[in-house]
């Protein structure tokens, strides 16, 4: 019997030898048929992200570069402006991050929470690199974005300068439909307390609008298990505080006096988030078996996730 692998974008079953299934090529572009390694070692790529840092749209502490995707000839090609992807090689000194991020996305899809099409591209010296495709472009429009440090009137540099309740305010005033909102922010925020989630400051956290008419939740981004990138060393458990904290929170902090109190959700929206979360787990354990992390961050990932799961009693 030959040798099974795991498609890069779907984690779905793919012949040995192969990198993608045709369906995750097919998420991608109706027309993509194959999917070439980028022609960039993860050390180029770095050097390229440090050399085109104050031309490329995009910004961050993490390293990134902006991508087009050449259907015809299966490649990501990478560009300053106009990009429709992002690429996210991992960053020195951590370990694991792009396979990391990515299936932290697979499980908060897994949960209801929208996510845009992402994966792992491989580079020319083997090693993967994430890929997210943008959601605030449709051709050469640009979609309505604003993060919650521009709705707060934060400058980058103290996008932790801001709590929980301040981000509950900024969903309750700028969204459209504000108890849909509510709903979904208390998803991603157990969500990114259950992953170990612990840098999700002011930037990564967006309002977005497709037809500048019905403003909410932008799709999840910059999801990602920092607990096990950093080993356990930082002490934090969210990156702006919540009731005055931001590590031992409990139950009581993050349901009651977050969920009912500040977002103002009744307790059967509360508790279906809940369900929901709970319903997730069982394909939670196969999405993390399946995925590309190591053995031992596999372990790490699960651990974590049990041990969060049992301090929330879902």
């Amino acid at each position: 019997m030959s040798k099974i692998n795991i498609c890069a974008i779907t984690y779905g079953d793919i012949p040995s030898g192969e990198h993608y299934s045709l369906q995750g090529l097919k998420l991608l572009s109706p027309q993509l048929k194959k999917l070439e390694p980028l022609h960039l070692t993860l050390e180029e790529q770095r050097e390229e992200a440090a050399a085109r840092a104050g031309k490329m749209s995009i910004q961050g502490v993490q390293v990134k570069l902006s991508a087009r995707l050449a259907v015809s000839r299966g490649q990501f090609k990478i560009v300053d402006r106009g990009g429709t992807y992002i690429l996210k090689p991992a960053p020195a000194g951590y370990r694991e991050v792009p396979e990391n991020e990515d299936l932290t996305m697979h499980l908060a899809r897994a949960a209801g929470i929208q996510v845009p099409v992402h994966g792992l591209v491989y580079a020319k010296d083997g090693t993967r690199t994430y890929f997210i495709k943008r959601f605030d472009r449709r051709k050469s429009k640009k979609l309505y974005l604003e993060d919650f440090g521009q709705l707060l009137g934060l400058a980058r540099e103290v996008k932790y300068d801001t709590s929980m309740e301040e981000f509950a305010g900024a969903v309750q005033r700028y969204a459209t439909f504000p108890a849909l909102e509510c709903r979904e922010f208390f998803l991603r925020t157990i969500f990114c307390f259950l992953t170990g989630n612990e840098d999700m400051h002011a930037k990564n956290f967006s309002l977005f609008s497709e037809d500048n008419h019905v403003f909410k939740l932008a799709p999840a981004y910059d999801f990602l298990n920092s607990t096990i990138v950093m080993s356990g060393k930082s002490r934090e458990e969210l990156a702006v505080p919540l009731a005055g904290k931001k590590s031992k929170l409990t139950r009581n902090d993050l349901i009651k006096y977050f969920g009912q109190e500040r977002l103002g959700l009744a307790e059967r929206t509360i508790q279906s988030c809940l369900k929901q979360l709970q319903d997730a787990f069982p394909e939670w354990e196969r999405l993390v078996q399946r995925s590309f992390l190591s053995e031992k961050m596999r372990k790490a990932y699960w651990d974590l996730l049990t041990e969060r799961r049992e301090r929330l009693k879902l």
